[in-house]
């Protein structure tokens, strides 16, 4: 037998390995295996090294873990391979626990309808690439080329599209399912890189908002519109007044322009136009994640756009 000094033939390493040399012949030819040198009759040589790379091979191919990610051995060490591995089966778990709950929920329903397969075809082809491309190009098209408009977007990514949970209901899954037409619906990113287009245009222009300044003085908006909702003031009735007064002078500092005129129109056309597919979007994302609704800035901002109908 030889040693490891003289190296292996392929057909020891077989015996040693328990592979057949079918495979470790593929694993060499894949790359799996390093090159070695060869015989001057043009047989591979192996050694011990590659004795320890097969055992570990085999180990990873029995749980799963594809060739390409084994080749990459060289260049990451094994506690990288493995959780690579890890958030693999995770993904692939939580795509077949979504499955499983589309056909229970299709099954407890009686008869497959053509909605049911739509459900089952558009889970099956949005996976995490699908939902990711879904996102740069909704950010893309939306922005339309503005960078502070595209930054707004980018911090507002991950709650646009959240994922299912594991176990998703009907509604959810209904939900999950509108959300994904809307947001890769042209009409809809059209209508939403319209709106505000004059404001965006300036952030362009003058240089982006203080994000962080720009949430609080929105929350300040909030705050002074649900005490209001909170009080029962109707926003139609004569006590909205002041507050929508105070609503308007807040806007007016958050736009950088001058409470007049120009301002109130242009503010009541805003909420006349606002599209009310894009409230759509974050009720749908609020049915997927069971959050409240609606949410305490959609409820303000309701009551505004009503008292701005109501007054101006």
């Amino acid at each position: 037998m030889a040693s490891p000094r003289d190296g292996y033939t392929i057909g020891q390493l077989s015996r040693m390995s328990g592979l057949p040399v079918k495979t470790i012949r593929f694993y060499s030819d894949a790359g799996v295996l390093p090159e070695r040198e060869r015989t001057s009759a043009g047989y591979r040589v192996y050694g011990e090294d590659d004795l320890a790379r097969l055992e570990l091979v085999r180990a990873l191919r029995d749980i799963g873990v594809d060739l390409a990610t084994i080749r990459s051995l060289g260049e990451r060490d094994l506690k990288q391979v493995l959780m690579l591995h890890l958030r693999t089966v995770e993904t692939q778990l939580k795509n077949l626990q979504r499955t499983r709950a589309v056909l229970r929920a299709t099954l407890d329903k009686g008869d497959p309808s053509e909605g049911d397969l739509r459900r089952l075809n558009t889970l099956g082809r949005l996976g995490a690439a699908e939902r990711a491309a879904l996102l740069d190009s909704f950010v893309a098209e939306v922005g339309g080329g503005n960078r502070a408009r595209e930054q707004w977007l980018t911090g507002l990514r991950e709650a646009m599209v959240p994922d299912l949970p594991a176990e998703p209901t009907s509604r959810q899954l209904d939900a999950w399912l509108e959300l994904v037409e809307l947001m890769a619906d042209e009409d809809y990113r059209a209508s939403l890189r319209r709106q505000s287009e004059e404001f965006w245009e300036k952030q362009e222009r003058e240089g982006p908002t203080d994000l962080e300044r720009w949430r609080d003085d929105n929350q300040v908006v909030a705050d002074t519109v649900l005490a209001a909702i909170e009080d029962g003031v109707d926003p139609a009735s004569p006590e909205a007044v002041p507050v929508l007064e105070k609503v308007i002078t807040l806007l007016a500092g958050m736009h950088g322009t001058e409470d007049g005129p120009e301002h109130r129109r242009a503010l009541a056309r805003a909420y006349k136009e606002h599209d009310p597919r894009a409230t759509r979007q974050w009720e749908l994302a609020a049915i997927i994640t069971g959050a409240p609704w609606p949410h305490p800035q959609t409820a303000a901002h309701d009551w505004i756009g009503k008292a701005l109908r109501a007054h101006t």
